[in-house]
């Protein structure tokens, strides 16, 4: 009787990025050709390639496509109330100063329901990194226009177009105070991971614009295409200017897009400040409570 061998079996070899990710919640929820995927990707390999010790990165996500974010990385991670992640993660930063705190979250959590959060954390100097994932709508609630819908897109709530003048990201950031400010497309994937690894290797407050339109609601409802065709719209579109005029970033619609590092400067963080205003009142021993006892 002739007898066949076993097939050998050849143990899976482990994706490089699985011990940054929570397997057991993947597959993710985002829709096909969403560029929220492709911008965690980026981070996860920026965190490989950082000498920052994961255990000591926490990642805060606010409400919203975006916001799951936090939930599928192997980190120190925290899904927060709508517009609030900005300020929980000041609130972790200054527990304990030596946590790398990350907020990855979206255009309508971070800017319309948290704008006042985000200015304020980018003018105290905040040592956080802020990523926004730039979809031009409130994506998850059914695609109405948020504060960065270009002028005359459509969304749910503006089915005649938008009327209303939308932020420039940027622009945002950099007059409030944030030093070191970023905008690049969910296609520029070595760009925006040498951004982000500049971002965890920077004290204060950071910002990354990354630009994904819905895939799903804002292409069907502007007839756009295909999610892929609009990534790749704004790709091959995108003019990379470093240290381009912040007065001249505005997003018009299926137009040419500026994208590069804006702003990359030196200052005092707000824990900095703290530490030398309080030590010349109080004497050389004061230090903040959490860095002494972080």
């Amino acid at each position: 009787m002739t007898t066949v061998a076993e097939p050998k079996q050849e143990h899976p070899v482990e994706h490089p990025m699985t011990p940054l990710l929570r397997m057991d919640r993947i597959p993710h929820i985002w829709c096909p050709t969403c560029g929220i995927g492709t911008t965690v990707s980026c981070f996860a390999t920026a965190l490989r390639e950082t000498n920052i010790d994961p255990d000591n990165v926490a990642v805060v996500s606010g409400i919203g496509c975006t916001g799951r974010v936090a939930g599928y990385m192997r980190l120190d991670s925290f899904h927060t109330t709508h517009g609030r992640a900005i300020p929980f993660a000041t609130g972790l930063k200054l527990g304990n100063p030596k946590m790398k705190v990350v907020v990855f979250s979206g255009d309508g959590d971070l800017i319309a329901i948290g704008g006042n959060h985000f200015i304020h954390a980018a003018r105290r100097n905040m040592d956080i990194v802020v990523i926004c994932v730039n979809n031009f709508m409130y994506a998850m609630t059914g695609g109405q226009v948020g504060p960065t819908t270009p002028i005359t897109g459509k969304a749910s709530t503006a089915p005649y177009g938008n009327f209303e003048h939308p932020f420039s990201l940027p622009y945002l950031a950099a007059s409030s105070g944030a030093v070191y400010v970023a905008r690049w497309t969910s296609l520029h994937l070595r760009r925006v991971t040498k951004s982000i690894n500049e971002a965890l290797n920077k004290k204060g407050f950071s910002f990354i614009e990354i630009i994904a339109p819905c895939s799903t609601l804002y292409a069907r409802l502007n007839r756009l295409g295909t999610g892929l065709d609009l990534m790749k719209f704004y790709h091959d579109n995108s003019e990379i200017r470093h240290d381009a005029k912040l007065e001249d970033l505005d997003i018009a619609f299926q137009d040419k897009l500026i994208v590069g590092k804006f702003v990359d400067i030196e200052k005092p963080t707000f824990l900095d400040s703290v530490n030398t205003g309080l030590s010349g009142v109080l004497g050389d021993k004061y230090q903040w409570y959490g860095e002494k006892n972080g």
